[in-house]
């Protein structure tokens, strides 16, 4: 999967996640869910590897499940860049819902994309 293909998946990810959970979640146009994936991309690009890495003991600790708690502080750091009022989370709760949802449909795609990659 390309770096746009990832982009255009986490923008439609976060237009769906605003209808399906508006109390929850809110992004204010399809051009603040891009941006936002964008930004969401950079960080996870720079800052969340080294988040992986000072969290390694917890995340062996939760068999894992940390990593989740670290995918819903990257949203919620994306939420404060672009602007709260634009893209925001109505709780931390919300951001760690948001996230594990998010990782699954990148594995769905993910997966599914490499299917047809091992099929020609």
């Amino acid at each position: 999967m390309t770096y746009f293909q990832r982009l255009l998946v986490n923008t439609l990810t976060f237009i769906a996640l605003t209808v399906i959970f508006p109390n929850m979640f809110h992004v204010v146009s399809l051009f603040t869910a891009l941006i936002a994936a964008f930004v969401l991309s950079i960080l996870n690009g720079f800052l969340r590897p080294f988040l992986v890495l000072l969290s390694l003991p917890l995340n062996f600790l939760s068999l894992g499940l940390f990593t989740f708690v670290i995918n819903a502080g990257m949203l919620s750091i994306t939420s404060n860049l672009v602007g709260t009022a634009k893209f925001g989370f109505s709780s931390f709760g919300a951001a760690i819902l948001v996230a594990v949802i998010m990782s699954i449909v990148n594995l769905i795609v993910t997966e599914h994309s490499m299917q047809k990659f091992t099929k020609e």
